[in-house]
């Protein structure tokens, strides 16, 4: 057979067994992954610290009161929600005792009282007489002896008549012990304030917080005009953080609502907690009134600047691979390359480029998504356009 006929037999299946193993390869090449490029552009870059738990709105005052001493609520002169001046009597327990203990203490002053105008009187009178007898003696129509024991007598009279004025004091003070006792049972305003809980209803038994023993206060007050923050700093945050240092705060009760703040104290100990990461509590206050009506007890975050670079070129810090590589997409072999950056300041939200990129560039932030690793074959998403420099 000559080759002529072979080829024209053979090459007809060479191209069909081509065309299959082609159609093979296609169907079985890896498609490519299809990331998300963000281009780096220039904005400010801050360094920040956050809090490690939870933050609360804090009032400047605020006084959980107790009686000192217990008994029945006689007299509740407020409701929770009520707005109350300095002074006002809030809340009294039955102490009609107390009452009559002051009644007595005080007929026992009056009677000292007039016991002291007959035992002085009587005093003065002793006095005038041994003044007659000395003037005697000395003439010479009374001894010596007369003169002494009329002396004695005035000495006497004069004592008399001191102890008398003593015990005018002593009912005095004890009267004076008397009011003490009965402001034991009473609770007056510390500041001007909103009575935020009672605990306890007229006619029912209020007892007070012994020693070491947490019972809740019969009356919350606390003072609404001045709010701050108060929030807990990881140990290792604690040396960078300095009073007057701006921050940003955001409330879960007032999304998208940040509002400014300065911290103003920094807890000079750390907290050591059971079973939770040891903090450091700063106190944060408004740069201004914030505006809307907050609530003691809200949460809080408080994110603390430490320092600032304006119009710096920057990436998000998500797309960084180890701190100090990025991942961009070879536009001309359609693969995804590793490329060596140089990192500044950061924040979990932005970090400054120092060298390795240039504005404009486009970088891989979808770093996530399955398949997406150095070498592998992408193309950039539809919607890349939607992270270009703003």
């Amino acid at each position: 057979m000559n080759t002529s006929i072979l080829l024209r037999r053979v090459l007809p299946a060479l191209v069909v067994l081509a065309l299959a193993a082609g159609a093979w390869f296609w169907s079985t090449r890896t498609k490519p992954v299809t990331v998300v490029l963000k281009a780096v552009d220039r904005g400010n870059v801050e360094s920040t610290v956050v809090n490690t738990r939870a933050g609360t709105v804090e009032a400047c005052q605020r006084t959980r009161l107790s009686t000192i001493m217990g008994g029945r609520i006689e007299y509740l002169g407020v409701k929770e929600g009520d707005k109350v001046k300095k002074g006002q009597l809030l809340m009294k327990l039955w102490n009609d005792d107390q009452k009559a203990q002051q009644a007595l203490a005080e007929a026992q002053r009056a009677m000292a009282a007039q016991r002291v105008k007959e035992v002085c009187t009587t005093a003065a009178s002793a006095a005038r007489d041994a003044e007659r007898q000395t003037a005697l003696k000395n003439k010479g129509f009374v001894s010596e002896a007369r003169e002494d024991t009329a002396k004695s007598e005035a000495d006497a009279r004069a004592a008399a008549c001191a102890t008398a004025r003593a015990d005018v004091a002593q009912a005095a003070a004890r009267i004076n012990v008397t009011r003490v006792e009965q402001g034991r049972m009473s609770l007056y305003a510390p500041f001007d304030g909103t009575v935020a809980k009672i605990v306890g209803e007229l006619g029912e038994y209020s007892t007070p917080s012994p020693p070491g023993v947490a019972t809740p206060p019969a009356i919350d007050l606390i003072d609404e005009s001045c709010l701050y923050i108060e929030a807990p700093m990881d140990e290792v945050d604690a040396p960078r953080i300095q009073v007057g240092q701006p921050v940003r705060v955001s409330l879960d009760a007032l999304p998208k609502q940040p509002l400014a703040g300065k911290v103003r104290r920094v807890a000079p100990y750390v907290l050591a907690v059971e079973k939770q990461a040891r903090t450091v509590d700063v106190e944060v206050d408004f740069e201004r009134p914030p505006g809307v009506n907050l609530l003691v007890g809200y949460s809080a975050d408080v994110e603390i600047v430490l320092a600032g670079r304006p119009n710096v070129l920057r990436v998000p810090t998500a797309a960084l691979i180890e701190g100090s590589k990025v991942m961009v997409l070879n536009v001309d072999s359609g693969k995804l390359e590793e490329r060596k950056v140089k990192a500044g300041m950061a924040n979990w939200e932005f970090t400054e480029i120092v060298e390795g990129l240039s504005e404009g560039e486009r970088i891989v932030i979808s770093l996530e998504r399955e398949g997406v690793k150095v070498g592998a074959r992408a193309t950039a998403a539809a919607d890349a356009a939607a992270v270009a420099p703003k």
